[in-house]
């Protein structure tokens, strides 16, 4: 069988592995989303036991590898009497890495709103949640969303490594194809070529997100 004939044939398939890589990036990327977001309050709020705990939290999901996170849920957290199944596990660990990341794209979009807007909220009778959620969080997000973007596009290429713990998305199911058929090269490409249409669609999804939120320029 040829190369060509083979990916063709194992398409049906590792289209399957595809929706599930979508499936975990997107469910990540929603529980991940709330987590930076209240990771990043409590990192600009003046608590210092949340900061404390917004930096410790941060510095260790961005400081260890997501391969040794995966592990550390999946293999260890049963050593404490917490088992997962392998696609909660995955879920879980890519949230909370994601979230890490996400945290510090908010934390930095809110501080780059001019501090005269929460002045004028404020003067306007507004509480500090009002102002976060109507006038700051607004502008926020148009400053966040080429972070925000990129986070989900790493997302999609960070979701092979749930390979390891059995989980049967996009390389797992090249994986098990090509202990089958034992032609790696072939399909490997494929599942790269397959990443790479997702994180192009989705970098042209990001420049429509950027221009219809842009501010209008001044003349």
């Amino acid at each position: 069988m040829s190369a060509l004939q083979l990916v063709i044939d194992s398409l049906p398939v590792l289209l399957q592995g595809t929706l599930l890589t979508l499936k975990f990036a997107v469910l990540s990327m929603a529980f991940g989303l709330p987590i930076g977001m209240v990771v990043a309050l409590m990192g600009i709020g003046h608590q210092r036991i949340l900061k404390g705990i917004a930096w410790v939290y941060v510095s260790i999901m961005r400081g260890t590898p997501l391969l040794v996170q995966i592990f550390v849920v999946y293999y260890g957290l049963p050593g404490i009497g917490i088992a997962l199944e392998p696609t909660p596990a995955g879920v879980l660990t890519l949230s909370l890495n994601v979230g890490a990341y996400l945290s510090e794209s908010m934390r930095g979009a809110i501080l780059g709103v001019a501090r005269g807007q929460w002045l004028a909220a404020y003067s306007l009778g507004m509480t500090p949640v009002q102002t976060l959620r109507l006038v700051v969080g607004p502008q926020a997000l148009r400053l966040a969303v080429p972070s925000l973007s990129n986070s989900l596009i790493s997302l999609i290429k960070d979701t092979s490594l749930v390979s390891v713990i059995t989980v049967t998305e996009l390389l797992r199911t090249s994986q098990e194809i090509i202990a089958a058929t034992y032609q790696p090269l072939p399909l490997y490409l494929a599942a790269a070529a397959i990443y790479w249409i997702l994180s192009t669609a989705l970098s042209a999804v990001q420049h429509v997100m950027e221009r219809r939120l842009s501010l209008p320029s001044r003349h």
